[in-house]
């Protein structure tokens, strides 16, 4: 006859299935067992609770945030024939800014990730060009246009210094 294992004995959680493919599992039957030489966290500190405290910077919300913005700011451009054509340009121009940074996460290797953040690069400058267009042409107020040349010049300025920490230690 064939004995148990102490495995048989242990309690299983129960995975409930809910809609949409999410799970809820039963938490407190999962235990941990300490061992006797662990190190606290207080004494040995980790990434996890490092970050815990601070809020994470995410560039790629930041580009989203900064895209629907010019969205708004293009459909409150005027109907006219200048504005309609600087409209084109800014949307294509800044929307392709966040496109490209999801290439930038997909690259395959450094040379691949360096280029492609240089495209982003290149398309947030053109970017504030036609947005310092707008503002000398005063088709809006320069108070709306202040905060988003702002943001601009913020994501150049964090695109630039990627590119040359990522080129730095490329090498």
């Amino acid at each position: 006859m064939k004995r148990k294992t102490p495995n048989a004995d242990r309690r299983v959680a129960e995975i409930q299935w809910r809609r949409y493919d999410s799970v809820r599992e039963d938490a407190p039957l999962y235990r941990h067992r300490e061992k006797p030489e662990s190190t606290s966290n207080s004494q040995r500190s980790t990434p996890n609770a490092q970050s815990a405290s601070k809020a994470r910077f995410v560039l790629e919300e930041r580009l989203l945030d900064f895209s629907v913005r010019i969205i708004r700011l293009v459909d409150a451009l005027p109907n006219t024939r200048a504005a309609n054509h600087v409209a084109g340009q800014l949307l294509r121009c800044c929307t392709s800014s966040y496109g490209n940074h999801g290439e930038v996460e997909a690259a395959e290797s450094r040379k691949d990730f360096v280029h492609k953040l240089k495209v982003c690069l290149k398309e947030l400058k053109e970017t504030r060009r036609w947005l310092r267009l707008l503002a000398k042409s005063f088709v809006l107020p320069e108070t709306k246009m202040t905060a988003i040349l702002n943001e601009t010049e913020e994501l150049i300025r964090i695109f630039f210094s990627s590119i040359r920490t990522a080129e730095r230690n490329a090498k």
